[in-house]
Order: C-alpha cells, then structure tokens, then sequence
C-alpha cells in the first residue's frame, strides 16, 4: 500500500470517525476528538492496516487557562502518513485514558504530563513523577502555576 495523500487519509478519517473534526493548514492533518472517542479509536488507529499509526513521536498538552488540550503526534512508519490527535480535557478534573499498552512511548510521556501539567491518565501502570520530588505542589506547565523562588506569572 503506498502513501496516502494528506486530503486522503483525512477523508478516510472523517468517513470512518464521525466525532472528529479536522483543522485546516499545518504541516499534517489535526485531529480533534472528544475524550471517549480517542479512547475508542486510539488502538484502531495503530492496528487498523489502512493507518497502521505504530509510531507515537510525541506526546504532550497544552494549557489554554480554560481547558487543557492533549496533543498525539503519530506516525505510520510502514505508509508514510502522520496524523495528529488532539483531545480537549476538562481543566479542573483532567483525565483520559492511557495508551501506553497501545504504544509502549506514551508511559513515560504520560508520566510527565501528569507531571507538568496535572493530566489523570486512567489505567497507567506506574504514574510515579520522573523529575519533581514527591512533595511538589502544583503543576509547574499550567499558566496559573506561581513559582514562589522565580516569581514567575503568566
């Protein structure tokens, strides 16, 4: 199977995942989901042999003071396509659900944006910080974070 077109692979998208919405321009095609529909269709896009997304480069959030919007950049390393998913979070209870079991990089990616910037992922198997003590407070990548030592407020 050879690569799909950007317009392609969206339309492939749009006809097989109604909830997404697509944004136009950027370097590859910006999915946006509700929660429980990337939950749905996180493992159909890796196992699915019309994507086949079996490489996730990058993973991480974004805080935009009303809501916090989880970004997967995913890669299909055998047809060529990449695709990002975004999924828009609840900014006082964030959660989602892991995919780490579905690409073994989101664990320690995962773990970070817990972090950072306070994200709950449902089912992650060791949710322990990677670079904060235990003892931290607050989520040092939320704009509301004060930092008392560096007197930083965004």
């Amino acid at each position: 199977m050879t690569d799909m077109t950007r317009e392609e692979l969206q339309a492939s998208l749009k006809e097989h995942i109604p909830e997404a919405a697509f944004d136009d321009g950027g370097q590859w095609p910006v999915m946006n989901l509700p929660a429980e529909a990337w939950t749905a269709w996180a493992r159909p896009l890796k196992e699915d042999p019309l994507y086949r997304m079996d490489y996730l480069f990058c993973l991480t959030a974004v805080d935009w003071k009303t809501h916090l919007t989880m970004v997967y950049h995913m890669r299909s390393l055998s047809l060529g396509h990449t695709l990002v998913a975004k999924v828009r979070l609840d900014r006082t209870t964030p959660r989602v659900r892991t995919v780490c079991d579905i690409w073994r990089t989101a664990e320690l990616l995962e773990r970070e944006v817990r972090e950072l910037f306070g994200v709950e992922f449902l089912e992650h198997p060791d949710p322990r910080n990677l670079i904060l003590p235990d003892v931290w407070e607050g989520y040092p990548l939320r704009k509301d974070y004060e930092d008392p030592v560096n007197m930083i407020k965004l």
